[in-house]
């Protein structure tokens, strides 16, 4: 009998990969891969069994004090440059042209907002925003396309993408600074009204109430058309 016992115990343990092996493996596909790994994808390219948390927390650990670390973006995994050491490659890096002041107002309204229409954007900046501005954020890949507001002329709605967060850091939308941290940080200077709030972000993929699915054909069409039926300028 005890010799069964001991048969099984000893089948159930072949069955446990090795933790460290597995570690080498999740090590090379994040190393190997031009975007974040999840979770579930990394499961799948590891040994059966394999206890993912576990290795990500620990590649986390080993590669906390190095050169590069492990970092969760968008929900995902990849190796970045520690941020301390960043000024050593800051002239390798290639400059990209700086968003102008507005495209960076219109996608921080959107970021915020979300989903939100052209029109409710232009209402919060209080001034009129290009169609040329959500063309570029669009081109970016930081903003998308939700669906169309149940209002009339059905407008449509943008929100952020994953691309946005992996750009700028985030794990989630809801690691956007609140209104203190907007301060701290001197995004907002001089008299700060007394009734100004910053919304908590979400960017839930499920449309709201207020939305509808957008049209089959939306990507191939001038997203909104003005009065004389010529797209906006």
């Amino acid at each position: 009998m005890e010799e069964a016992v001991d048969m099984t115990e000893t089948a159930e343990n072949s069955r446990i990969p090795d933790h460290g092996e597995a570690m080498r493996i999740a090590e090379a596909l994040l190393f190997a891969s031009a975007e974040p790994l999840g979770a579930e994808e990394l499961a799948g390219r590891l040994p059966e069994g394999a206890d993912v948390e576990k290795i990500l927390e620990d590649l986390t650990g080993l590669y906390a004090p190095r050169g590069v670390n492990l970092v969760r973006v968008a929900g995902k995994w990849a190796f970045r440059t520690a941020s301390d050491l960043s000024f050593v490659l800051a002239r390798d890096v290639v400059e990209q042209r700086k968003l102008s002041r507005a495209a960076m107002e219109t996608l921080a309204i959107i970021a915020y907002h979300q989903p939100v229409t052209r029109a409710e954007i232009e209402e919060i900046r209080g001034v009129a925003t290009s169609k040329g501005t959500l063309d570029l954020l669009l081109e970016t890949s930081w903003i998308r396309l939700r669906g169309r507001r149940k209002v009339p002329g059905r407008p449509v709605t943008y929100g952020t993408t994953p691309q946005f967060l992996e750009h700028f850091g985030l794990d989630a939308i809801e690691d956007l600074p609140g209104l203190e941290e907007l301060k701290g940080a001197g995004f907002l200077e001089g008299r700060v009204p007394s009734d100004l709030s910053v919304p908590v972000p979400s960017d839930d993929d499920a449309l709201r109430p207020d939305e509808d699915p957008l049209d089959h054909d939306d990507l191939f069409q001038p997203l909104e058309m003005d009065q004389s039926g010529t797209g906006e300028e």
